[in-house]
């Protein structure tokens, strides 16, 4: 296995190295700043990039889309010392095939550097309950917002009148319509979004400025 390591700090890419080459693996290069790395990688084509996420000048993240972006395939994983959420995402979407922290036992690094290799995704066991629930997340976002599209003209309107935080009776008066047909109207877009309260669809409704692009209906209108 043929590594290459892109870290700011000497004494850790120093002990890294001895650490890699005392268990048989070789270390093609091992350097401080993403300028050197880019020409690193480009001349010595490594099996696996190990690349730190805080770096000067330009960082991990940056530097991982960066070599991304210069059509460079093979394996990276980000060796840090975050635990964040949104980190661990926003290396992965950028193209990353691991994310180590570098607390690691050397054995778990070892392994996870083969699995790496050969074609595995890996994350640090301590960050797969961060990572499902920023998967769970996402999934959220992507259903709420399929919900949203599948509102009608009219429901978004009530959506909007819930907003404000208008009850039935008044969304009625306004409308011109019956309760009964706000609270089934009401019950459609709960079900849609997929949220349980009023409360919830109103917060959708504001986060998203859905109720600043509808055209709301003057108050004494009964159309």
């Amino acid at each position: 296995m043929r590594v290459l390591l892109i870290d700011d700090h000497a004494l850790f890419r120093f002990g890294l190295q001895e650490l890699l080459e005392r268990r048989g693996i070789e270390v093609v290069a091992a350097v401080g700043d993403a300028t050197a790395g880019v020409q690193k990688v480009a001349e010595t084509q490594p099996d696996v990039v190990l690349l730190d996420m805080r770096m000067p000048q330009l960082s991990g993240l940056e530097l991982l889309r960066q070599l991304r972006a210069a059509n460079q395939a093979m394996p990276i994983a980000m060796l840090t010392t975050s635990a964040e959420e949104r980190d661990v995402i926003d290396s992965l979407q950028g193209g990353a095939q691991g994310y180590l922290l570098k607390d690691m036992e050397p054995d778990v690094l070892i392994a996870a550097l083969g699995d790496i290799v050969q074609g595995k995704t890996v994350v640090a066991p301590e960050l797969a309950i961060v990572l499902a629930k920023a998967v769970q997340g996402e999934a959220k976002v992507a259903q709420v917002q399929s919900g949203i599209a599948d509102l009608t003209p009219r429901e978004q309107e009530i959506l909007c009148h819930l907003a404000e935080g208008q009850s039935n009776k008044a969304i009625a008066r306004r409308l011109g319509i019956s309760d009964g047909t706000v609270k089934l109207h009401v019950k459609a877009i709960l079900r849609k979004l997929d949220v349980h309260s009023r409360v919830e669809a109103a917060v959708i409704a504001v986060e998203r400025g859905m109720c600043e692009r509808l055209p709301m209906r003057d108050a004494n209108s009964t159309g």
